[in-house]
């Protein structure tokens, strides 16, 4: 999942100007694992706080509905970029600007049955390392 995560969180970045005028190339890289390991927690942590019904929150993700789930973890991700990576507030503000995008993406992804390379049940299974969701527990 951390793979699918990390290529949705470039192309995001590389298709938002504001982010990419932001980004340090000499950094860029780091940070964008960053952004993913970041994401992948937040799903994770939904996971294991809605016992599993991370369904309907990607579903919301993907409809494009309530942003306090990207306002939330914007918050931490800002922090996060400014005291790894040494960026000033409005650079680190910028970059996790892309969250909301990054998500419904992701959320898009998972829901879309065209589209294997992310799935629920891959979620799931890459969360609990294939115990479902007893692993979660």
């Amino acid at each position: 999942m951390f793979d699918q995560i990390l290529g949705i969180v470039k192309e995001q970045l590389n298709n938002n100007p504001e982010a990419q005028a932001a980004l340090p190339q000499d950094k860029s890289s780091a940070i964008e694992q960053e952004i993913a390991s970041h994401v992948e927690n937040q799903v994770k942590n939904q996971a294991v706080s809605s016992g599993g019904g991370i369904g309907d929150w990607l579903s919301s993700l993907a409809g494009g509905g309530s942003n306090s789930t990207a306002t939330d973890m914007s918050g931490g991700l800002v922090t996060n970029l400014a005291n790894k990576f040494g960026l000033p507030p409005a650079a680190a503000t910028a970059i996790a600007a892309a969250l909301p995008g990054i998500l419904q993406k992701f959320a898009k992804k998972t829901n879309d049955p065209n589209d294997s390379s992310l799935s629920l049940d891959g979620i799931l299974g890459s969360l609990t390392g294939g115990k479902g969701l007893g692993g979660l527990f």
